[in-house]
């Protein structure tokens, strides 16, 4: 019995470490392992199975922030063509981005993958500059930004 306790125990640290040793190569290590721990697959997946975690997460907070903008059309009319640029920005992480990313990683081919990723984060940073300083986006562009980054240094193990 000791020794299935003992084997168990190994078993866990192997998988935390790995979520560590991943998150200890991007550019935001809380970030990282705050994520990847909040989902129950981070504990078993390996560094492809970490990089479709944090594409999720993208989908995710694409999803939350489109929301929001269509949620801002009503609160916020003087702002509906920034709110325009902003939502089709969203709909190009979610429709085109993502699933690009998704496929290349599950298909082995990071590079591709990369690329969505990229995207994500540019595309984000595209529709906050459409608000001229005075988004109301901010924190959620700064989100996927961050999410963005942290999931492109993932997917650049891969290559």
């Amino acid at each position: 019995m000791k020794m299935i306790v003992m084997v168990m125990m190994m078993m866990m640290m192997s998988e935390g470490s790995m979520i560590d040793q991943t998150c200890k190569q991007t550019p935001d290590f809380n970030l990282c392992v705050s994520l990847l721990n909040s989902d129950p697959r981070g504990s078993s997946a390996d560094i492809s199975g970490l990089a479709l975690i944090l594409i999720d997460k993208i989908k995710v907070l694409a999803t939350k922030t489109l929301n929001e903008i269509n949620g801002l059309y009503k609160k916020r009319p003087e702002l509906k063509q920034a709110l325009d640029q902003c939502s089709r920005r969203y709909k190009t992480i979610l429709n085109a981005d993502v699933p690009e990313a998704i496929e290349a990683i599950s298909k082995g081919v990071p590079k591709f993958g990369e690329d969505g990723v990229i995207d994500a984060g540019v595309e984000a940073s595209v529709c906050e500059e459409g608000f001229q300083g005075k988004s109301p986006l901010t924190s959620l562009t700064k989100s996927m930004q961050n999410i963005s980054s942290v999931t492109r240094a993932v997917v650049r193990m891969l290559l």
